[in-house]
């Protein structure tokens, strides 16, 4: 599917931090307007597309979350020489910082301007000596925009948000990088599966919703389930691939396919029938085991209301919140794939036909 390629770099590109997801959530919303009957936000941002099924109403809905957040940096200070110090929005890993290039949005003076900086680490000589030797915490980093300190003073305002900016790259094995693969991979897979329901029939009505605030607390996850109220769920997100040091327990293998989750926080009974479908489809997937709840929106939603039987798929992602993820875009492909294999084939009763006995389904 060449077509995905430049959405997905469109979608590393855009800005959408914690909170601040505004610029992203229209990139997708454009995207989505030929898939869906109806588009619009919930009240914290989230991005809701209904797309309806052929079954009569009142028809059973299956909810695809994926989140569009990401995460990045905050103004916290100008020191006099003008240059800006920062803290993290999300999960950031200072380790990799120094040296990168970022994009600081400045909103003194009216308007929000993008200014090209790079992050700084000071020489080992002018910091603590406890902080000489290796990493260096975030709190010493500092983010340099090569302005004069006036200029940065009456651009820069505390609180202004720093993202990430180096350009996505294709890389060979059909993989690409990028500092944002963490959701926007999954926002993809989501897009290709609204694709392929164009011409597949379906009985139920699909909720596509691109989540906010996952980074910072799983937020519009919780509130959009509570929101739209689906019969079921499908929490899309990447998960730890193979790299350099990691180990086989704790990572899958990169590349091999997406993977089905099982676990207290998943429903057995769509584990099933998401694996069985990709056995009967011949579609490559692996099996990852979260013995406790799985950190995703998968969890947030499984809670909502009265409880929403939930599942979750994974694209294998190298490097996680680092400026230089990477996936492999079959991955992406394959996930979309099943996921409207598996909606185009969801019959009226299904929730119906889920007997549990002795606390297991059957």
């Amino acid at each position: 599917m060449p077509e995905l390629l430049p959405f997905l770099k469109d979608l590393l590109s855009a800005p959408g931090l914690s909170a601040h997801e505004g610029p992203v959530a229209r990139l997708i919303e454009a995207r989505w307007q030929p898939f869906v009957h109806e588009i619009g936000r919930s009240s914290l941002g989230s991005l809701h597309g209904l797309r309806r099924g052929t079954a009569s109403e009142p028809r059973p809905s299956v909810m695809i979350a994926t989140h569009m957040d990401a995460i990045g940096l905050m103004v916290t200070g100008i020191t006099e020489g003008g240059f800006l110090r920062v803290t993290a929005v999300g999960g950031v890993d200072a380790r990799v910082l120094p040296g990168q290039p970022v994009t600081v949005y400045a909103t003194g003076g009216g308007g929000t301007r993008d200014l090209p900086a790079v992050v700084a680490q000071p020489s080992a000589r002018l910091l603590p000596p406890q902080q000489a030797d290796g990493p260096v915490p975030l709190e010493y980093l500092l983010v340099d925009t090569g302005l004069p300190p006036k200029q940065v003073t009456a651009l820069v305002r505390v609180g202004d948000l720093v993202s990430y900016a180096t350009e996505p790259l294709e890389l060979a094995g059909e993989a690409i990088s990028g500092h944002t693969l963490d959701n926007r991979a999954s926002v993809a897979a989501l897009t290709v599966c609204l694709e392929e329901l164009q011409t597949r029939p379906h009985a139920w009505d699909v909720w596509a919703v691109a989540t906010v605030q996952e980074e910072v607390g799983l937020t519009g996850a919780f509130t959009s389930a509570y929101q739209l109220h689906p019969t079921i769920a499908i929490a899309v997100d990447v998960t730890f691939a193979k790299g350099p040091g990691a180990n086989d327990w704790q990572t899958v293998p990169f590349g091999k396919g997406p993977t089905l989750c099982m676990g207290p926080n998943l429903h057995p009974a769509l584990f099933k029938a998401l694996k069985e479908l990709a056995d009967k489809l011949e579609i490559p997937y692996l099996t990852e085991y979260a013995p406790r709840h799985t950190g995703t929106d998968a969890y947030a939603i499984q809670v909502a209301a009265e409880g929403i039987p939930s599942a979750l798929i994974s694209i294998p992602l190298r490097y996680m919140h680092t400026p230089v993820e990477v996936v492999v875009v079959k991955d992406i492909q394959r996930a979309g794939r099943l996921m409207a294999e598996f909606i185009a084939g969801l019959e009226p009763n299904f929730v119906e036909k889920i007997v549990w006995e002795d606390g297991g389904e059957k």
